[in-house]
């Protein structure tokens, strides 16, 4: 048991003309995603005001010792002014807006004390020591200069302090607003954004269904149901990442990149590029692993999908599985692809090993820049440590968005690959459609007429050749013929699952493809060889979830088609669960079940198809029973295997390798002793034998 998983490629990581289309489905949304946008905006303020703040706590109300304070012998308009012993003295930021002649002074911090100097002196990079002579204390610079000072107690220095005291309670405050109003903008705007990508994968979803339900039988025949069923599942699950983690919040890590950029220039230019330099490193870094992990990555894809092709195969096929005993075989082939996707996954999960760590490096190394230039900045007087501080923190947040758009380019890299295959499945049309002009019809009387009709499955390999015949409405018409004579594909053709390719079909006299094959459809019951089940109840397989059918009506069909009798023996009744596909339920109950659905709907023709090949002796005579019942006006076509069934049909057609060689009822064509008494021999041969 051989599989072949490959997966698409996974293509361009951006197309234009794909994204174009993508952005149509989030048309309807634009508001909200605007709302996304604008708030993300706010975010990024946000998250760039943080560190910010503290760097202007840090310069503006902690480290303020050795800033120039002026000293006024009268109130100064300032109310920021302290009075200390008969004085006022006010703390300004800049030394640059000393006056000449300026009574000045400055708080200095020696050995856990606290000193008021007179005459301001920058002591940045300058040795300094305080001595006491006399309990009176001197400050000494660089050996040479001296100023008196002195030590301020507890309360002195709270009432120089108490400014920043306020000031620092006041940004505290602040921080913890901008912390929880950025929590707030965070939850809105992850809401906001989820719910439209959410309402616009729901639009595709339905789409992708609609669309798949609106395709002809041979679009089946020719595409996997695992694949469909990935296009609708992973794949647009995939276009949700994309709308959620890509289209939107990109533009947080551009605002945030851009902030950043602009921040640190204007708080200092050299350091900025300083710490900028690293920035190549990290974009080589990132290309070099976009590339290695993409081959990676499409390599998971193709594991995963041949574990989960391999699980579908195993779990569907269980049953012959343990009747052949190839439990051990099956499990060794499962745990070889189950070791290849192993294996891919390490490969994955080695370069990540590779990539992160580096970036850390990197991110490392930048670090290591600021604090050797910008340290001997700060002990040099010429920067503040709070800047220094802004500045760690800035590039923290400026390598997390580059990060972030390494792995943003994958998840749209894999969104355009998925988007191509979903639209490749929209832009396929159906090869069965409604004509242009359609004839709307209310009923059908149920006359069938076909004219001369060859069809293929494909190009000319001929499965019908040159078929004519006639149905009058209220006939039963058995076909019969050995596997491969046509019998089902004259079935497909009737409701037009697939469209012929010479002759004409007509019904009551009108061509099939003029008329609507919702009406036609609706016109027409089928009852097939397998007869398949919904998981739901036994009413809604009978119903089908259609609300109009009655209760009533449900068991009168259940009782015509001899159903009843098992439905109520059921512990739930017509409530009863029904399992996947329904494995609890036996093949004639599940025959029984499918007749009474055709008849719920009150066809006017209707169609079995091999309807009793699966059907125990017992449940065949109850069937037969109904069906006696169910062809009286109404016109009925029988596709069996079995000619017990079909014995008492008005007309019989023989069919032969896409030929009709004989027609005629059950005594005729016996005695014609063709291709129908043969038939007939082979099947009876043991009951013809004589005892």
């Amino acid at each position: 048991m051989s599989q072949n998983h490959q997966e698409d490629n996974l293509g361009k990581a951006y197309d234009s003309r794909l994204m174009a289309r993508l952005l149509k489905y989030a048309k309807p949304y634009w508001a909200l995603l605007m709302i996304s946008v604008l708030l993300l905006v706010f975010i990024a303020g946000v998250d760039l005001a943080r560190p910010y703040l503290i760097k202007i706590v840090i310069d503006d109300h902690i480290n303020v010792y050795n800033t120039p304070v002026l000293v006024f012998n009268e109130s100064p308009d300032d109310n920021q002014a302290v009075l200390h012993e008969g004085k006022y003295y006010l703390r300004i930021d800049d030394s640059a807006h000393l006056e000449q002649g300026q009574e000045t002074a400055h708080l200095v911090r020696y050995e856990q004390n606290t000193y008021l100097v007179e005459n301001y002196v920058s002591l940045q990079g300058k040795s300094h020591r305080i001595d006491s002579v006399d309990d009176e204390y001197i400050l000494h610079v660089e050996e040479n200069q001296t100023y008196p000072a002195q030590r301020l107690s507890r309360e002195e220095i709270s009432l120089f302090r108490n400014s920043d005291f306020i000031a620092i309670r006041q940004l505290s405050i602040i921080f913890l607003a901008i912390i929880t109003l950025g929590f707030l903008l965070n939850f809105i705007q992850v809401y906001i954004l989820n719910y439209a990508s959410n309402k616009i994968i729901y639009e595709i979803r339905q789409q992708l269904f609609s669309h798949l339900q609106s395709m002809s039988l041979g679009f089946f025949d020719k595409n996997p149901v695992g694949r469909l069923v990935t296009r609708v599942t992973n794949d647009t699950e995939t276009l949700h990442e994309m709308y959620t983690n890509v289209l939107v919040n990109l533009f947080k890590d551009i605002f945030l990149l851009t902030g950043i950029v602009i921040i640190m220039l204007r708080m200092n230019v050299r350091l900025a590029l300083i710490s900028f330099t690293v920035v190549p490193i990290i974009l080589l870094s990132a290309n070099l692993f976009r590339s290695k992990v993409r081959e990676v990555y499409r390599e998971v894809r193709v594991k995963i999908a041949g574990i989960n092709s391999s699980l579908n195969e195993n779990i569907t096929g269980m049953k012959t599985v343990h009747i052949f005993k190839r439990e051990q075989q099956q499990f060794d082939e499962f745990d070889k692809i189950n070791e290849e996707h192993l294996i891919a996954n390490k490969k994955q999960i080695f370069i990540f090993a590779i990539f992160r760590p580096s970036m850390e490096i990197i991110r490392s190394l930048g670090m290591a820049l600021i604090i050797w230039y910008g340290g001997a900045q700060v002990v040099g007087g010429i920067m503040e440590f709070g800047v220094l501080f802004a500045f760690i923190n800035y590039l923290k947040q400026f390598f997390q968005p580059i990060n972030d758009l390494t792995e943003k380019y994958n998840i749209l890299q894999s969104a355009m690959a998925s988007s191509e295959r979903i639209f490749a499945l929209l832009d396929t049309e159906p090869e069965v459609t409604n004509a242009e002009h359609p004839v709307e019809i209310k009923g059908l009387q149920g006359e069938i007429e076909f004219k001369n009709v060859w069809f293929a499955y494909h190009d000319e390999d001929w499965v019908l050749k040159d078929i004519s015949f006639i149905i009058r409405p209220g006939e039963s018409v058995a076909f019969v013929g050995a596997t491969g004579a046509g019998k089902s594909s004259i079935m497909n053709l009737i409701n037009r699952f697939y469209d012929i390719q010479k002759g004409q079909i007509l019904v009551d006299g009108i061509d099939i493809q003029d008329i609507p094959l919702d009406q036609l459809r609706k016109n027409i019951g089928i009852v097939l060889q397998d007869a398949f089940m919904f998981s739901g109840t036994i009413r809604d397989n009978i119903a089908l979830n259609n609300r109009s059918i009655s209760q009533e009506e449900i068991e009168a069909v259940a009782q015509y088609v001899n159903a009843h009798h098992f439905i109520e023996r059921l512990p739930g009744k017509y409530d009863e669960p029904v399992t996947e596909r329904g494995s609890t339920l036996s093949s004639g109950q599940r025959q029984l079940l499918a007749f009474a659905r055709a008849l719920a709907f009150d066809p006017s023709i209707l169609i079995l198809d091999e309807a009793t090949s699966n059907i125990d002796t017992e449940t065949e005579e109850l069937i037969q029973d109904a069906v006696t019942k169910l062809i009286k006006n109404r016109t009925t076509i029988a596709i069996a295997h079995r000619l017990s069934t079909i014995q008492n049909c008005n007309k019989i057609i023989v069919l032969h390798k896409g030929h009709i060689r004989e027609m005629g009822d059950h005594q005729s064509l016996l005695q014609k002793q063709g291709i129908y008494y043969k038939l007939y021999q082979l099947q009876y041969k043991e009951s013809l034998l004589p005892s």
